[in-house]
């Protein structure tokens, strides 16, 4: 009997001692959301407890009822350790959450803050902006002292061509001027949330914490702090968002909420990686299974969005980083993936929050049609509407390149690919809202896979970019035609930290301060950013097209042989007699006169011409 008494005494303390929340997410939240309070509780045997909520002043409990942040209603998971509560937020302040059960307790206190004026109604990029894409932890390592962080598996090492290299936070504050030298309005850091994998963390893209930043890039409050000085300069800073799949690291991966949290198989099972499933009349629901819930790859477990319960989470994820941080704009990682239906919801949550709000969705896939059947407001024969605003150009980033691979002296190739791709924007909502570009960290470096390496190849690239319709973006090193230092080694070669300015050869500054006055240019002409398009095909690889209005027009010509080319000037004259063909050149200010039959352009070369009534 004794030790029966022993025993009982040592279950209970054992039960006592077990009772504990360890993460409440989201970490905070506002008055004057549009979206409702769903907090995730997780710890130890927190299933079916009672809950009482009590507001604080200071560290005492305020006596009587609590009306500021109320429960609405909980429900348990399938683990026990979990408990999610429904909150009607009403005012701002500190209230303690308290979970009762057999006679135990356990508390965490929780703030609600007061919204900022207009956060609402906040503006995004558009296609007046220029987005600049940083590879964080290849850019600039401006705080040595995190290049190792002990609670994190992997450590620096900028001996190892795939391992961490240092780039943080700071790196990118220290950098704003400089990214705004170049033309740029707004910056896009690949992912900056912990990402607590053993090997291969530099990428970002396997996340072991959505509410944390990781320590080897700064804190929280840093990343903040990057933003708001971005503001003070005029720039506008874009997250990086993968709601598709977790890092293998994740603390939930060791205790999930349900069984259905994460996509499981058997045994690994691969995306098909067939986006063309999502609307294609005649695939099997074999094939949309595996393309919607197959893993992307060994380490990042396949997210099952169709949990509410998980839908609800990545609602308020999104959403609480924009509020928190003060954000400007989303970039979705591999958008098709996620399942369309399940991700439709998602971006509406946070459009709903964010009217004017932004979101480009990674769509990699060809050719035009099938982008644009994930761009919002697309008409599409089942009805499906993404919500993305924004979409990125695969077909006329794919088609700049291949015109500048090669001489381009074949039927339908050279220029003729670029002018058949912008051929195809009858099929886009809104082709203002493509996010054009001609580079990323995903593929091979644009200076790369031009014919010889030719820098004045790509300067071409980067006149198309900085002049057709939609919102350019520049990958981090093209604006002075950057080269991987070793391409047998794979993309982790061109995920390189930027040289020195002094240390670059003047052939790569030339191109500099080309492309990026042509940037700056850009800011100031709204014929680029809202202008209509109308373009003329010439078969001698060359391209030429105008961006235009009723008040004006910008003419821009693009030859790419390697012999000078006349300009076929009469060949415009439907559009050209609406306009003074007398013009200036966008950069030197030069005069030129349209209306010339000799007017010429160098070998590989352009002209921008403004034009007025």
């Amino acid at each position: 009997m004794k030790h029966l008494f022993t025993t009982l005494i040592l279950l209970v303390a054992v039960s006592v001692q077990a009772m504990q929340i360890r993460q409440v997410e989201p970490l905070c939240w506002w008055t004057d959301m549009h979206t409702p309070l769903t907090l995730m509780l997780h710890g130890e045997d927190l299933v079916s407890s009672t809950v009482t909520v009590q507001r604080l002043n200071g560290k005492r409990v305020v006596k009587g009822d609590c009306t500021g942040l109320r429960v609405t209603g909980q429900h348990n998971a399938y683990s026990p350790n979990y408990l999610f509560l429904d909150l009607e937020v009403n005012e701002p302040g500190t209230y303690r959450i308290t979970l009762s059960k057999a006679g135990r307790k356990v508390s965490t206190d929780y703030v609600i803050a007061e919204r900022r004026q207009g956060s609402r109604e906040r503006r995004s990029f558009t296609s007046a902006d220029c987005v600049y894409l940083i590879m964080s932890d290849r850019f600039v390592d401006g705080d040595p002292t995190n290049n190792t962080v002990s609670t994190m598996k992997e450590k620096g090492d900028k001996q190892n061509i795939h391992g961490r290299w240092g780039g943080d936070i700071q790196g990118i504050i220290n950098s704003l001027d400089y990214i705004r030298q170049t033309g740029a309005t707004a910056i896009w850091p690949t992912p900056l949330l912990e990402d607590n994998e053993a090997a291969w963390s530099y990428h970002g893209y396997a996340c072991s914490d959505y509410y944390h930043i990781d320590p080897r890039y700064g804190s929280n409050e840093l990343y903040r702090q990057m933003v708001q000085t971005a503001h003070q300069k005029g720039l506008k800073i874009i997250i990086d968002m993968v709601p598709n799949h977790c890092g293998a690291g994740h603390w939930w991966m060791q205790d999930l909420p349900y069984k259905d949290w994460v996509n499981q198989f058997p045994t690994f099972t691969n995306t098909c990686n067939a986006f063309s499933a999502n609307y294609d009349v005649n695939a099997s629901a074999y094939d949309r299974e595996l393309s919607n819930r197959g893993w992307f790859d060994t380490p990042m477990p396949d997210m099952n969005l169709d949990n509410e319960d998980l839908l609800k989470y990545f609602q308020q994820w999104a959403i609480w980083w924009v509020e928190y941080a003060d954000l400007d704009g989303l970039r979705v990682d591999t958008y098709p993936y996620i399942g369309k239906h399940a991700s439709a919801l998602w971006t509406k949550a946070i459009r709903d929050e964010y009217p004017n709000l932004n979101i480009v969705g990674e769509c990699w896939t060809r050719p035009a049609s099938a982008v644009a059947y994930w761009q919002s407001g697309t008409k599409n024969y089942d009805g499906y509407d993404s919500g993305l605003p924004s979409v990125m150009d695969f077909p006329v980033e794919e088609a700049i390149r291949q015109a500048l691979e090669n001489d381009g002296n074949y039927w339908g190739g050279g220029m003729t690919k670029v002018y058949d791709a912008v051929a195809m924007d009858y099929l886009y909502a809104d082709v203002n809202q493509l996010l054009l570009f001609v580079g990323n960290h995903d593929m091979d470096r644009f200076a790369d896979v031009v014919k010889d390496n030719d820098l004045r190849r790509v300067r071409l690239g980067h006149t198309l970019v900085a002049t057709l319709r939609g919102i350019p973006q520049i990958f981090a090193g093209d604006e002075y035609g950057m080269r991987s230092s070793d391409m047998s080694q794979g993309h982790s070669t061109l995920r390189m930290p930027l040289p020195k300015a002094d240390t670059l050869p003047e052939v790569q500054r030339q191109l500099y301060d080309y492309v990026s006055r042509l940037y700056r240019w850009r800011q100031t002409e709204p014929l680029i950013h809202t202008g209509k398009t109308m373009h003329f095909l010439d078969r001698g690889n060359t391209y030429a097209f105008f961006r235009y209005d009723e008040q004006g027009a910008v003419f821009v010509f693009v030859n790419g042989t390697e012999q000078t080319k006349i300009i076929p000037t009469d060949h415009y004259a439907e559009l050209l007699n609406r306009y003074n063909p007398v013009g200036h050149e966008v950069l030197t200010g030069e005069r030129v006169d349209l209306s010339r039959t000799d007017l010429s352009v160098e070998p590989l070369g352009s002209l921008v011409v403004k034009l007025t009534r």
